[in-house]
């Protein structure tokens, strides 16, 4: 008789009598599956879905005529990018043990695929790793979304529950944008070259300035569509912006990454578009505010300046009795110094009259002298009346004839310098000199013009 392999074991030789503990069986039972039964495929349907608040995923497998307990460890169940739901059919990998307090096997799952997608999934990873390599996913590549598009364009089905979501978040966030939609299937065969069709429309008629690429969830053989290369590469390159809102916030396609943006829904992706009208016109209204603001300092700064500028603005009738007190005050100031200056040259006057006495002969002295003389020859007598008289005579007229005053009336003067000093020679002089010339009635200034010595 053949061995069976799946119940072939280690276990240590006993006799028929040899007993073991329940926790020793159960252990060395679960040896056995584990060692025979490593890391094996398993195809069925999810039930009894319980995620646990340590993060672990407890549920059962089953199929038409039997069911397996299953665990997903928090670790494992953080890799897939989606929660398994009741009914569901996926492919697990897993390593079968047994649960020893209970006696119980289970099947540790260490990850899962859609059932019947695992080449697809292949696909999905060889597709997403060439890309990736090309640095299509380089987020440096990203464009910036327009915050106040003129348009959004919907690349979508018009069937789709995605186009209503899109319309229904787009009214409600921002009424104002309008929603121009290029219509094509999202799913089945040829559905990636219409998507790819309708993106290139939306290119050439370059009417909005965000798209979005968006539908429903579903399988991946449903989602496939958006993992075509031709229409990841056309993304890509879009010059548009492109939002990228396929399936549910666990779906994720090739067009997710090339994509400018990803939302985990459509709704999102449509919120992700444009700015929210309430925040804009929360926004306007604070800008209204900070303006008014603003233009009320501006104002204030404005006020003072021509309040100081008014202060020092001046009428007219101002002005002129201003500038009458002022040529008042020069008139005035006019007056004095020409009053000053008639007193200068009035005591400069004195002075050179009082100089010019002091330099005149004492004419009255010398005919006092002469009276008293006159009255000493009277009394001497008669006995030289004539000759000491015709002496007398002759002194008269000698005295007579050198007095400068009889020189002055023959037309004779005398020059003076600006001290009041004689002038004798015209060689002390020098063109413009100011002179003085003392004549036999009163005196003049004079300007030398020219001086000429003697031949």
């Amino acid at each position: 008789m053949a061995t069976d392999p799946f119940f072939s074991t280690d276990l240590p030789a006993a006799g028929a009598d040899t007993v073991l503990s329940v926790a020793q069986l159960n252990r060395q039972v679960g040896n056995l599956l584990e060692g025979n039964f490593s890391r094996i495929w398993v195809r069925g349907e999810v039930s009894n879905f319980t995620q646990a608040a340590s993060g672990h995923w407890y549920f059962t497998i089953k199929d038409e005529r039997a069911s397996v307990r299953a665990v997903m460890f928090r670790g494992r169940a953080q890799a897939v990018s989606f929660v398994p739901k009741a009914g569901e059919r996926f492919e697990f990998r897993a390593t079968v043990t047994l649960y020893e307090p209970r006696g119980d096997y289970q099947l540790q799952v260490e990850t899962l695929r859609r059932a019947g997608q695992g080449d697809l999934h292949e696909a999905f990873l060889r597709l997403k790793e060439k890309l990736a390599a090309e640095g299509l996913f380089d987020p440096s590549r990203k464009r910036i979304l327009a915050t106040m598009p003129r348009a959004v364009g919907v690349i979508t089905s018009l069937a789709a529950a995605a186009l209503r979501d899109v319309v229904t978040a787009m009214a409600r966030r921002a009424p104002h944008v309008p929603v121009i939609v290029y219509p094509a299937p999202v799913q089945g065969e040829g559905a990636a070259a219409q998507l790819l069709q309708a993106l290139h429309v939306a290119i050439d008629r370059n009417e909005v300035d965000t798209l979005l690429l968006v539908r429903g969830g579903g399988s991946l053989e449903d989602l496939w569509s958006f993992n075509d290369e031709a229409l990841a590469r056309a993304v890509a390159a879009s010059p548009i912006p492109v939002i990228c809102g396929v399936g549910h916030e666990t779906d994720f396609t090739i067009c997710d990454f090339v994509a400018d943006l990803r939302a985990p829904t459509p709704t999102a992706a449509a919120e992700l578009s444009c700015v929210d009208r309430l925040a804009c016109l929360d926004q306007v209204s604070d800008l209204l505010v900070a303006l008014a603001r603003q233009q009320r300092r501006i104002l204030e700064r404005a006020s003072l300046r021509l309040d100081r500028a008014m202060a020092q603005l001046v009428s007219p009738q101002q002005r002129l009795a201003q500038q009458r007190r002022q040529v008042g005050a020069l008139q005035q100031q006019l007056w004095r110094a020409v009053c000053r200056h008639h007193e200068l040259e009035g005591a400069r006057l004195n002075l050179l009259k009082t100089r010019l006495g002091s330099a005149l002969p004492p004419v009255a002295r010398r005919r006092r002298e002469l009276d008293a003389l006159q009255r000493r020859m009277l009394a001497a007598g008669s006995r030289q009346l004539r000759a000491p008289q015709a002496r007398l005579d002759a002194a008269a007229l000698t005295l007579q004839a050198l007095s400068p005053r009889k020189i002055l009336a023959r037309g004779y003067a005398l020059v003076r310098d600006p001290r009041g000093e004689l002038v004798k020679n015209a060689l002390d002089l020098s063109a413009g000199d100011r002179l003085t010339l003392e004549l036999s009635q009163g005196s003049a200034d004079v300007e030398v013009l020219k001086t000429t010595g003697l031949l």
